[in-house]
């Protein structure tokens, strides 16, 4: 284990981190932080946590309070953040983790700034239920006891929109760069560029940026590492991205769904699962051993995700993400796996006892002895499908680029260790190794197979296929996956390998729909004031210009028809009493919403009533912009916001 020189910069000591094996931990001690602290002049020290919805949060202290928060005695007062908030106790304690400390490289470089992020106690010094840091810890900690290490890198989608005069964020770009577009199409490289290099700067490994899809949208993809450090990492990578981007004066949207029919933002979570001695589980091997033992922990995931398929909704499930599932190079909402040809045709002839028909005809027997070489699924990744095999590793991309990466992460390695539980339980209690592994493996194909799916994640005939079909679930909205947190069989699961308590469970699903209810809430009053203040107003404005047009033509010759001003007037009229009208039953939707009590009520009621009033107050709003003069309509069009069209 390599030390930090206490002397020299701060800079130059930080570590690399890579894939497992090749990562050179820090290993500070109260002492060091204080020493680096006096001798790099930082001033401030933000404590950082994470509320229950993954939201990061801090407390800034001077450097003369350091030494207090390394003995953990800083508190913060718990009753208003989300999922801190417990009658019996208000205050709550940060312990600080020093492996974490990092100077801020876009602070002043006199009274520097400098973070560390905490796990979160209760005054009698137990962890916090609520604390995601330390409930991610428990399921890693789980599968460290076992031999077992999961690896994770989040390849972050973001946009980039310019701010005003004033220093207001909008929605307004200068660009219209496509996939993989350079400079001078590219006008987010510069930004894009000085992210990549303030995060090496701290130390962290960025395998690849490029600029994505739709204008203005890029992608970061750093190199993987342990689920835990990989999920700090991706906290202080959101921050970090919003501050270098307001140092060019651009705006770091992570919104999943900015624009309708446009390609939203992803995080797509890289899931691997390996020895501690760093040996990929899920790689095919040289030997025929080693893809015995391949195909134990592939279908250990298979089952998983079939088993748990609700989990893994729920767990990305957020007002905006919602809106981006389904379309768009996003994955439906239905959960599957794509393995590939090749792979599939393996699991086939395992479950089938026929001949395998690849680079040789063998019988797929599990047996060491028999088990023949094959090579990993060469075919490109499936861009609709939730949960794919690259290779070597797994690309959940269900996830919003706003989430956390921290609950998906708890679910699935949750989940893929109830799967090795069960299949270490009949192995370890097996006569004849070899027939019981070949049997289970098989058993489980047959009972899973449903959840592997190879095609168009898109297309309708899937869903029902799905649906009706193969009996899979289909959650598309968050009220539809939330409350199947507290299903039997999930705090079963979640309680016995101690990652949840059921009271926490039942705070967490309550608190997830809240703030469902009320990100739509907020939504649905914005857009109605939209209507009523500025866009109604614009459209009549438009037509009292028409008619005042018509009027002046008729006194110059009172023959003349004026069918195009006559006609539009009629429409923007038409379209103005639909808006107003629309705008009325949503305001009648909220106010109703507001006598429902019960959470989930609400959040079905929301999904029911109030999106299907947005949706149709949206279409009148959308016509009524593609038929008036763009110098009455009080918003940028699409081709301002995104293409920079005149």
């Amino acid at each position: 284990m390599q030390e930090r020189p206490l002397s020299g910069s701060h800079k130059s000591s930080s570590r690399k981190l890579g894939f497992v094996g090749e990562e050179v931990m820090r290993t500070y001690t109260k002492d060091d932080i204080i020493q680096i602290v006096e001798e790099e002049d930082v001033e401030f020290i933000r404590l950082q946590f994470t509320d229950m919805l993954g939201t990061l949060k801090n407390i800034a202290i001077t450097a003369s309070q350091l030494p207090k928060a390394l003995e953990h005695a800083c508190t913060f007062d718990g009753s208003c953040m989300e999922g801190f908030i417990w009658l019996e106790e208000e205050d709550m304690y940060l312990h600080p983790d020093p492996s974490t400390f990092e100077i801020f490289p876009w602070r002043p470089q006199q009274g520097k700034v400098a973070r560390l992020l905490c796990d979160v106690y209760k005054c009698d010094g137990t962890p916090f239920e609520s604390d995601s840091r330390q409930i991610l810890k428990r399921t890693i900690k789980r599968a460290q006891e076992k031999g077992y290490t999961m690896e994770v890198g989040s390849e972050c989608e973001f946009f980039l929109f310019h701010m005003d005069e004033e220093g207001n964020p909008t929605t307004v770009t200068h660009e219209c760069a496509g996939y993989f577009d350079i400079d001078p199409m590219d006008f987010g490289e510069n930004t894009r560029r000085d992210i990549v290099l303030t995060l090496e700067e701290m130390g962290f490994v960025i395998e690849s940026s490029h600029h994505e899809v739709a204008p203005a949208q890029h992608e970061l993809a750093p190199i993987y590492t342990t689920t835990n450090i990989a999920t700090d990492h991706n906290q202080l990578t959101m921050e970090i991205m919003q501050k270098v981007a307001a140092r060019h004066g651009l705006v770091c949207l992570l919104h999943e769904k900015p624009f309708a029919g446009v390609n939203g933002s992803g995080k797509h979570n890289n899931w691997s699962i390996s020895t501690d001695t760093g040996v990929n589980l899920l790689s095919p091997g040289e030997t025929p051993y080693e893809n015995a033992q391949f195909l134990l922990f592939l279908c250990a995931v298979i089952k998983a995700v079939d088993d748990y398929q609700d989990l893994l909704r729920l767990s990305v499930a957020t007002a905006g993400n919602d809106h981006r599932l389904g379309a768009n190079e996003a994955p439906p909402a239905v959960v599957s796996m794509f393995l590939g040809d090749e792979l599939n045709g393996v699991l086939e002839a395992i479950e089938k006892d026929i001949p395998y028909e690849g680079a040789e005809k063998t019988q797929m027997k599990l047996g060491v002895d028999v088990l023949p070489k094959f090579n990993r699924d060469t075919t490109d990744r499936n861009r609709t499908s939730p949960f794919a095999f690259t290779g070597n590793k797994f690309e959940f991309r269900m996830l919003g680029s706003s989430n956390s990466i921290a609950c998906a992460n708890m679910m699935l390695n949750s989940a893929v260790a109830e799967s090795l539980k069960i299949y270490a339980d009949r192995l370890e209690k097996a006569e004849n190794f070899e027939e019981t592994l070949h049997a289970m493996i098989r058993k489980t194909i047959k009972d899973h197979k449903r959840i592997i799916f190879n095609g168009n994640g898109y297309d309708d005939a899937w869903i029902k296929e799905a649906t009706e079909k193969r009996g899979l679930m289909n959650y598309p909205s968050t009220p539809d996956c939330m409350p199947h947190l507290l299903d039997e069989k999930n705090v079963r699961m979640l309680t016995s390998h101690k990652v949840f308590s059921k009271a926490e469970l039942e705070s967490r699903c309550e608190i997830m729909l809240e703030n469902y209810c009320k990100t739509i809430v907020i939504e649905a009053n914005t857009m109605v004031d939209m209507v009523k203040r500025e866009i109604i107003p614009a459209v009549e404005a438009y037509a009292m210009e028409l008619a005042r047009t018509a009027s002046a033509k008729k006194r110059v010759d009172e023959t003349l028809a004026c069918r195009y001003e006559s006609g539009l007037i009629k429409k923007l009229s038409t379209l103005t009493d639909q808006m107003a009208v629309r705008t009325d039953a949503l305001e009648t939707a909220l106010i109703e919403l507001q006598d429902v009590k019960d959470i989930v009520a609400q959040s079905y009621q929301i999904r029911d009533t109030v999106l299907t009033r947005m949706q149709e107050l949206r279409i009148a709003c959308d016509e009524a912009e593609t038929v008036t003069a763009k110098k009455y309509w009080p918003f940028p069009t699409y081709g301002d916001l995104l293409f920079s069209v005149k």
